[in-house]
């Protein structure tokens, strides 16, 4: 039997690269309408978005070196069925839209591509 078939997801984490963490930090708390739980991890600083264990989350970290890079990993943010609320909200927290409102099939709900306030690529995803 394959390792991935036991597990329940196999993705279990992301960081999202800041130059300026307190800048990124306040941008997703801002379009999430929530608090991130500020850590220090291995001398860097890290915002951690809320979660319920076994769920997946992830944070934003410090890493100036990595932010900003145009192409890449595209990571998708769970908006709970409120797509274009949060996408409502990117611009004026310091971010652009660079997509329209994709639609998916049957089911599978819909996206918008974002650039954050530390020019990153992030996905707002949610199922209607």
């Amino acid at each position: 039997m394959s390792m991935i078939a036991e597990r329940e997801n196999i993705a279990v984490w992301f960081e999202i690269p800041a130059a300026d963490f307190d800048r990124a930090a306040t941008f997703y708390e801002t379009i999430f309408d929530t608090r991130l739980r500020r850590e220090t991890f291995g001398g860097g600083r890290m915002g951690v978005f809320p979660y319920d264990r076994p769920k997946v989350s992830g944070a934003v970290m410090e890493a100036p070196e990595l932010a900003g890079q145009p192409t890449g990993t595209v990571v998708y943010l769970n908006c709970n069925g409120h797509l274009d609320e949060v996408a409502g909200r990117v611009e004026k927290a310091g971010g652009a839209l660079l997509t329209e409102r994709v639609e998916l099939p049957p089911g599978m709900g819909a996206f918008f591509h974002i650039r954050d306030s530390e020019g990153n690529r992030v996905g707002l995803h949610a199922v209607s």
